[in-house]
């Protein structure tokens, strides 16, 4: 778990920053208590920025549950791969499917459907305080930092993601997974609701399958 604490130290100094940004910009829509109460609970950058998106643009509460739930539902197929890695009961497999966000997913990754569940765990216990003490801090003092665009924030989060394309593509057998994942996010993002072409993109990436190995 150390050795995933370490890797997610950088992740977490991201985090920190994703939850400021999002605490500047969600307490003017949402308050300061229900900004941070959502970061505790729901600990899911896309989904909640594309929530406060609706909720900004005049939308109501259902609507912005629903975009978050598009978002979020990549953890279906993440889910699914980390699985045969557990090695818990069902509680405990349940609990630690709590720790699954996309930077701890793609570190914890070993190749061939294997994952390194303690690795997992160390990576997300660097980020879940920093993204929950970042939002904090946006929420609370969000009037005295001004906008996060113009203190270069609203650059992190794609950057966050581009960070965790390059670790991936380190190993060649995911080029040609993510190239096919880019190609039909690219084709589904003009004509589809936010949320979905993800959604899509991951789930056809897993159509091939193959037989997968847990960490021992």
């Amino acid at each position: 778990m150390q050795a995933g604490l370490r890797a997610g130290l950088p992740y977490g100094a991201a985090s920190l920053l994703l939850g400021l940004s999002f605490g500047v910009l969600a307490r003017p829509v949402m308050g300061p208590l229900a900004t941070i109460v959502m970061s505790v609970v729901v600990f899911a950058g896309s989904a909640q920025f594309a929530a406060l998106a609706v909720l900004s643009a005049g939308g109501g509460a259902a609507a912005a549950i629903v975009a978050g739930m598009l978002l979020n539902l990549r953890f279906i197929p993440m889910g699914i791969a980390i699985a045969p890695s557990l090695r818990a009961g069902r509680l405990g497999r349940a609990l630690r499917g709590q720790a699954l966000v996309d930077a701890s997913w793609a570190l914890a990754n070993r190749g061939g459907g294997r994952f390194d569940i303690e690795f997992l765990l160390g990576s997300t216990l660097a980020q879940y305080p920093a993204w929950v003490a970042g939002t904090v801090i946006g929420a609370l003092a969000g009037s005295a930092l001004g906008n996060p665009r113009s203190l270069g924030l609203d650059a992190i989060f794609p950057a966050f993601f581009l960070g965790l394309l390059v670790v991936e593509l380190r190993r060649p057998a995911a080029r040609p997974v993510a190239a096919l994942g880019a190609a039909i996010a690219l084709v589904l993002t003009p004509l589809t609701p936010a949320g979905v072409p993800i959604i899509v993109a991951s789930l056809a990436v897993a159509l091939p399958g193959r037989r997968v190995r847990a960490v021992r």
